[in-house]
């Protein structure tokens, strides 16, 4: 008989055992009854405890062992967790839906760079091997060159049979294409423009090399999705439902039980419903809709729509997503001095300065929440500027606007993020060395120095929220907390690790995957922390990372997961 089901099953007797006080009322009995457990709440009132009660959907009482016998009935469930150790779900907050776990689509092995183009060429010639029903060969996860030096169309000659490739960077912000895919969506000498891509890369003769950059912040996009689903399968429609159900599903294999999807679009907001309708959202899903420069005048009208009409704690239209820059590997975010390893170049912002203030004062007097994918230290100074301006004209509100990535930050911006109330959204796998090395190349060693700058942002009382971006990185919250406290890649190096000076301390990485997640999507009332009356959404870990050194956080794992006080995952 399962360990569960014999406690379970006990309960009547344990019942006798319960100590009655005259004259006071008996506690309300527990539906699931956690016990055994080292649970570390998040919650300053009671950081730690031994048990926790569950009543419905949420969390009913949170203390010892011995005081867990009190919310113990005939038909309560008990968890025996072994002494492991619990903590609030993880808030992942900011995860593509739509992206990655297609089987359709080759993933390059982890850690291959362009210096390593057989590698990849390799990789590209068994997979189109291995299917030759596909239309299209398509492909994600390359990684830049630490020269700085991009690929060509010429690369890929004669690797696919002829058909069309469609290559995406680990970033999602730059495509690789061969001669037939450039044949195929029309890519010549003479292509200035395209719906999906802010830049077609030309060689000093004109011809287009195969590279298009600035894609993840066009081609993202709602009507940019239209053109691409005429070419590409993996943007059908029945494709797309199928990766949005996989990682939510994934997601809570890690322990994610709230996942925030930072630019989704009006037509997603339909597969989303029918998703919660048919119970195929196991986690709960927080929206931002993406706002591009040059969009309908009408359309923030209809996101106000939508977020009246998805607006509960399973599916939640939140927020406005906009881009200021793009990324530093191809040399697109905006930088306040020229690249190191490219000095012609400083990058440039997706939007004029005084344009952008406008648009960000408009949204803010909607009291949408926004989201500002922000990278270069320009980028990032230019997104300050415009989250200021809109308090002066606007006035102040609690507001919670995010800055996405804060990857190259100038000191002097680090005092603004406390001063304007601005979350800063991170992804702690980014800043990791075995994905750095073109990246650190193009900003130099003075810059670096606040590189994924989480000490200094905590420090200054900057409130940090965690994400891993998926599917730029691996989903798992463990693998981000390891990097935080570490700055090492995951086979431990370099000794020391990278930039160890912005490294934070584990109580910190949790918060910011915990409570700080649920702050940074004004969802702190009923999560982020386990305290009685909030969602009862719990993670349970094999080993208990307080006690291990933090080279080995990221091997462990989660092995049980309950949202809303419902079993979602288990693997003990």
């Amino acid at each position: 008989m399962h360990k569960t089901t014999c406690i379970a099953s006990l309960a009547a007797l344990v019942l006798l055992a319960v100590p009655t006080v005259l004259g006071q009322q008996s506690p309300e009995r527990a539906d699931v009854l956690v016990r055994k457990a080292r649970v570390y709440t998040v919650d300053a009132s009671l950081p730690w405890a031994q048990a926790v009660a569950i009543k419905g959907d949420r969390i009913l009482w949170v203390g010892s062992d011995n005081e867990a016998l009190a919310y113990l009935g005939r038909g309560t469930r008990v968890i025996d967790a072994g002494g492991r150790l619990m903590l609030p779900g993880f808030i992942d907050s900011h995860f593509h839906v739509r992206l990655g776990s297609d089987p359709n689509v080759l993933r390059f092995a982890s850690g291959v760079t362009l210096q390593e183009m057989k590698k990849i060429q390799d990789q590209i010639r068994d997979f189109a091997k291995r299917r030759p029903d596909l239309k299209w060969i398509e492909a994600e996860g390359w990684l830049y060159s630490p020269e700085g030096d991009l690929p060509t169309a010429k690369d890929l000659d004669g690797l696919t049979g002829g058909r069309p490739a469609f290559l995406v960077a680990y970033d999602y912000h730059t495509v690789w294409l061969n001669r037939e895919a450039m044949r195929e969506l029309g890519i010549n000498r003479n292509t200035t423009h395209l719906n999906y891509a802010e830049n077609v890369v030309k060689d000093p003769t004109g011809e287009p090399t195969g590279v298009l950059t600035g894609f993840g912040s066009t081609g993202l996009s709602g009507d940019a999705e239209e053109e691409l689903r005429r070419h590409l399968p993996s943007h059908s429609g029945e494709r797309v439902y199928a990766r949005i159900k996989k990682n939510i599903a994934t997601a809570t294999t890690y322990g994610i039980t709230t996942v925030v999807d930072p630019q989704s679009f009006l037509e997603d907001l339909e597969i989303y419903r029918r998703m919660k309708e048919r119970g195929e959202l196991p986690a709960r899903l927080q929206v931002a809709l993406f706002l591009r420069r040059g969009s309908p005048e009408g359309l923030l009208k209809k996101y106000d729509e939508a977020r009246r009409r998805y607006h509960d704690d399973r599916l939640r239209v939140s927020a406005v997503k906009l881009y200021i820059d793009d990324v530093i590997e191809a040399h697109t975010a905006a930088m306040l001095a020229p690249y190191a390893d490219r000095p012609e170049a400083t990058g440039q912002t997706d939007w004029p300065p005084e344009e952008f203030k406008d648009v960000v004062a408009r949204i803010d007097r909607m009291r949408f929440q926004v989201f500002i994918h922000s990278i270069g230290d320009r980028g990032i100074r230019t997104a300050l500027d415009a989250l200021e301006h809109a308090r002066q004209v606007n006035g102040v509100r609690d507001s919670r606007h995010q800055l996405i990535h804060i990857e190259c930050l100038s000191p002097q911006d680090i005092p603004r993020f406390k001063q304007l109330s601005v979350v800063a959204d991170m992804q702690p796998r980014h800043c990791a060395p075995d994905i750095t090395g073109q990246w650190a190349a193009a900003v130099g060693p003075e810059r670096a120095k606040y590189a994924w700058a989480f000490r200094s942002l905590r420090d200054s009382g900057a409130v940090l929220a965690f994400a891993s971006d998926w599917n730029v990185a691996e989903m798992d919250p463990l693998i981000g907390i390891y990097t935080a406290l570490t700055r090492k890649s995951l086979d431990g190096k370099p000794e020391g690790g990278w930039i160890p000076e912005q490294t934070i301390d584990l109580e910190t990485a949790v918060r910011a995957y915990t409570i700080n997640g649920a702050y940074a999507n004004f969802s702190e009332n009923n999560r982020g922390s386990i305290t009685p009356g909030k969602y009862a959404d719990l993670v349970l870990l094999s080993d208990d990372v307080f006690e291990m050194a933090p080279e080995r956080i990221k091997d462990a794992h989660v092995v049980l997961t309950l949202v809303g006080g419902r079993e979602v995952y288990r693997a003990f």
